[in-house]
C-alpha cells in the first residue's frame, strides 16, 4: 500500500526553490557591486598589518611637542632674553621648558643666539642685500648651552654661539630633542607678519593627502602609483620590488605638514619592512642615495629617531660596493645583494656620469658625522680630489668620467640632465659645513663663472637661458632639469659677498623668469622637459619628446629659493599658477599624473605619481606659501631631492656623533 502524500509538499518544494533564487539573485549583485572595491579591500588589509592606525594603541610614542615654533632664533633669543620684547610672543610655549630642535641637527648641543629677525634671510621683501650668511662665528664650549647657568651675551651685542669642535658630542646628546611635527602648521604669531599664505597652502596639504591617501590604498609598500589604473607602478626606477618608494621619500613633506597619522603610518612600514637586504636587483647609486639615504637622514634630524639613522646607513653600506674602482669614482648601478656594480651601457665609452658621481657628499658627509665612521666622508672626499684635479676644459666639467681611467668621456657639458645637480652640491656642500669647506665654494664659484661665459644666454627678446654644449656647439636647448639653476645662483649670490654676487643674482632671476615663461606659454600653463631658443621660438618644446611634463618640481624650487630672498610677491604668484594647473590637468580621482604634451588643451596623462611629487614638488609649493622660519635657509640646505638637511654649526639638532673607525664590512 503506497503511502499517502501530503498536499503540502509541492508547496514547500517550490518556496525552497523560489527562496534559493532569490538569495542566488541577491548573492550576485552584492558580488558585482564589491568586485571593483576588492583591491581596495585586500590593500587596507595590507595596511592594516603594515603600518599604525591613529587610534593604535601600541603606537611606540616618539616625544612629539604638539606647539609649532618660530624660526629658532625667535625661541632662543626669548629665552635668552627674557626681559626683551620678544619675551611677550607666543613663541614662549615650548612644552615643559622643552628646548625646540629645528630639525636635529647641531654639532655639540650648544644654541646660538643670532641677531634680531631682521637681520635674518628674508626679512626685508624689497631686497637680497645684506643678507649674506652668518659668518665669522665663535665657538665654546659645549657646556655653553640655554640651560646652563652662563651669563647670556647682552641684548645689545647679539652672537652666535657654538660648541667646540674639539670638545665631541655624547651620544645621548647627539640624540637631542624633537622637532615637532607639523612645527610651521600654526605660526599666526610668526615674526614676518603676513608671510604665510594659509589659503594656498592650505591647499597644498590638500593636495599631498589626496596623493598619499590614493597612494595608500592602491599601492601600499610599492614603490609609485599608478592612478590611472589604480595600481602599482612596476615600471619605476626602482623596479617591482617592495621598496616604499613612496613612503621613504614623500615621509618628511608630511611630517613638516603635520600629518600625523599619515607619518605614523610610514613610520611604522620603514620599522618593520624596510631592508635591501635580499633584493636581488641594480640600484642606482644615486638614485637610492637622494631618496632613501636622503630622506632617512631628514627624518633622523626631524626626530633624532635612531631608526632612522640605522636605515640610512644599511642602505648607503649596500651602496659602498660601487666605489670600488681604480679612481674612487662609483659605478652607476649596484646590485644590493651581490655587490656587483657597473655602469649604463649608454654612457660615454663606460663613464660615470657627473650629476650621479657628484651628487652623494651631503648624504655621506652627514652619515659620517652622526654614526662616527668616517668611511662615508672619505668615499666622497675622493671623488671631490679627482674632479679637482682633473683638467677640466675652459673650465668646464663634461658629463661623463671614466671610473677606471679616470678621463673624460665626450664632451657633452649640460646645467641640466646629466649635470646639475653635481654644481649643486659644492655650493651646498660649503654651506652644509657651516661655511667651512672652503674648497667646495672656490670650485663653485670656478665652474659658475665658467657656465655663465661658456653657456648661460640672452634670446632676441631677453630671455635668460643656460644652453647644453656639445664639442664647442651651444645647442639653444635647455631642460627643465636646469630650472633649479635659478635659485641656485641666487642663493651663490646671497651667502657671499664676492665679485660675482650681482652677476649671479642677476643670472638666477634671470633664469627662473624663463622657466616660468616656459610654462605660461603652453595651453596646460606647466612646463615642458625641455624648450629651445632660436629666432623662431623662445622658451619652447619642438620636439615630441621634449613635450611632456612629470610632476617636476625645479621651477618651483627657483620659485622657493627667490621668493626667500626677496620676498618678491610674482614668486608666489607663480607657484599658485602652478598649483591650479596641477589641479587641473595632473589631479585624477585617485592620485597625478604627469602629461604627455604640454601643448594639448586636453592633454593625455602618463598614469604615474612619481615619488619626487610628494617629496619636492609639493614640499617646495608648500613651503613657498609658509613663514620663512620653516626651513630657514640658513640652518638647512636642501638635498636634489628636497630633503632638509641641517648646517653645522648653525643647527641645534645636527646631531653630531663621536668619530669612531670604520665599522662598514661593504667596504
Amino acid at each position: 500500500m503506497c503511502p499517502k502524500t501530503s498536499k503540502t509538499t509541492p508547496l514547500l518544494l517550490i518556496g525552497g526553490i523560489g527562496f534559493v533564487i532569490v538569495l542566488v539573485g541577491i548573492t550576485g549583485i552584492t558580488l558585482i557591486n564589491n568586485i571593483n572595491l576588492s583591491n581596495i579591500i585586500r590593500l587596507n588589509e595590507k595596511v592594516a598589518s603594515d603600518s599604525v592606525s591613529a587610534s593604535d594603541n601600541q603606537i611606540k610614542e616618539l616625544n612629539y611637542v604638539n606647539n609649532h615654533p618660530k624660526n629658532i632664533y625667535l625661541k632662543l633669543n626669548d629665552t635668552l632674553h627674557a626681559d626683551d620684547d620678544n619675551s611677550n610672543d607666543d613663541d614662549d610655549d615650548v612644552g615643559n621648558g622643552q628646548q625646540r630642535d629645528e630639525a636635529a641637527q647641531e654639532p655639540g648641543g650648544g644654541v646660538m643666539e643670532p641677531p634680531k629677525v631682521s637681520a635674518v634671510i628674508g626679512s626685508d621683501p624689497k631686497s637680497y642685500e645684506g643678507r649674506n650668511f652668518k659668518q665669522n662665528q665663535t665657538t665654546v664650549p659645549a657646556s655653553s648651552a640655554v640651560n646652563s647657568s652662563a651669563s647670556a651675551p647682552s641684548a645689545a651685542t647679539p652672537a652666535v654661539v657654538f660648541p667646540s669642535e674639539a670638545t665631541p658630542l655624547s651620544v645621548a646628546a647627539a640624540s637631542g630633542p624633537v622637532l615637532p611635527l607639523g612645527w610651521g602648521k600654526d605660526m599666526s604669531n610668526a615674526s614676518s607678519d603676513g608671510l604665510i599664505d594659509y589659503e594656498k597652502r592650505a591647499r597644498v596639504v590638500q593636495m599631498m593627502e589626496h596623493a598619499w591617501r590614493n597612494y595608500k590604498l592602491y599601492a601600499w609598500g610599492k614603490n609609485e602609483l599608478r592612478p590611472l589604473s589604480q595600481r602599482p607602478h612596476s615600471g619605476s626606477i626602482f623596479g617591482s620590488y617592495d621598496l616604499g618608494a613612496t613612503i621613504v621619500d614623500g615621509l618628511d613633506t608630511l611630517y613638516i605638514m603635520g600629518l600625523e597619522n599619515e607619518y605614523r603610518e610610514g613610520r611604522d612600514w620603514i620599522e618593520r619592512k624596510f631592508t635591501l637586504d635580499n633584493i636581488s636587483a641594480e640600484l642606482s647609486v644615486f638614485e637610492t642615495n637622494i631618496r632613501f639615504v636622503g630622506g632617512m637622514l631628514t627624518l633622523y634630524a626631524f626626530t633624532g629617531d635612531p631608526l632612522y639613522k640605522e636605515k640610512a646607513q644599511h642602505v648607503a653600506d649596500k651602496l659602498l660596493p660601487a666605489f670600488q674602482t681604480p679612481t674612487g669614482i662609483p659605478y652607476a648601478l649596484v646590485n644590493t645583494k651581490s655587490g656587483v656594480a657597473k655602469n649604463y651601457g649608454w654612457a660615454s665609452g663606460g663613464s660615470s656620469i657627473l650629476s650621479e658621481f657628484g651628487t652623494l657628499h651631503l648624504e655621506f658627509a652627514y652619515l659620517s658625522d652622526i654614526t662616527g665612521n668616517p668611511l662615508y666622508r672619505e668615499r666622497v672626499q675622493t671623488i671631490r680630489q679627482v674632479l679637482k684635479e682633473i683638467e677640466k676644459p675652459k673650465g668646464l666639467y663634461p658629463n661623463f668620467l671614466n671610473p677606471k681611467t679616470g678621463k673624460w668621456g665626450q664632451l657633452h657639458m649640460s646645467l641640466g640632465a646629466l649635470g646639475d645637480s653635481y654644481y649643486e652640491y659644492l655650493l651646498k656642500a660649503w654651506l652644509q659645513s657651516g661655511q667651512t669647506d672652503e674648497e667646495a665654494r672656490e670650485m663653485y664659484d670656478e665652474a659658475m663663472v665658467a657656465i655663465m661665459d661658456k653657456m648661460v644666454r640672452t634670446s632676441p627678446n631677453g630671455l635668460t637661458y643656460v644652453s647644453d654644449l656639445k664639442f664647442d656647439r651651444l645647442e639653444h636647448k635647455m631642460d627643465h632639469l636646469a630650472c633649479f639653476s635659478g635659485g641656485l645662483f641666487a642663493l651663490g649670490a646671497a651667502t657671499r659677498q664676492n665679485e660675482h654676487r650681482d652677476k649671479y643674482m642677476e643670472v638666477g632671476k634671470g633664469i627662473t623668469n624663463t622657466c616660468h615663461e616656459s610654462y605660461i606659454r603652453a595651453p596646460t600653463q606647466l612646463g615642458p622637459e625641455a624648450f629651445r631658443f632660436s629666432d623662431a621660438v623662445e622658451a619652447r618644446a619642438l620636439r615630441s619628446q621634449e613635450k611632456y611634463y612629470i610632476l617636476r618640481p625645479e621651477t618651483f624650487e627657483s620659485y622657493f629659493v627667490l621668493w626667500r630672498l626677496t620676498h618678491d610677491q610674482k614668486y608666489r604668484d607663480w607657484g599658485w599658477e602652478a598649483v591650479l594647473a596641477l589641479e587641473k590637468h595632473c589631479r585624477t580621482p585617485h592620485g597625478y599624473c604627469g602629461l604627455r604634451n604640454v601643448y594639448q588643451q586636453e592633454p593625455q596623462k602618463d598614469d604615474v605619481q612619481q615619488s619626487f611629487f610628494l617629496a619636492e614638488t609639493l614640499k617646495y609649493l608648500y613651503l613657498l606659501f609658509s613663514d620663512d622660519s620653516v626651513l630657514p635657509l640658513d640652518e638647512w640646505v636642501f638635498n636634489t631631492e628636497a630633503h632638509p638637511l641641517p648646517i653645522k654649526g648653525a643647527n641645534q639638532y645636527y646631531r653630531q656623533a663621536p668619530v669612531t673607525l670604520p665599522v662598514s664590512n661593504a667596504s
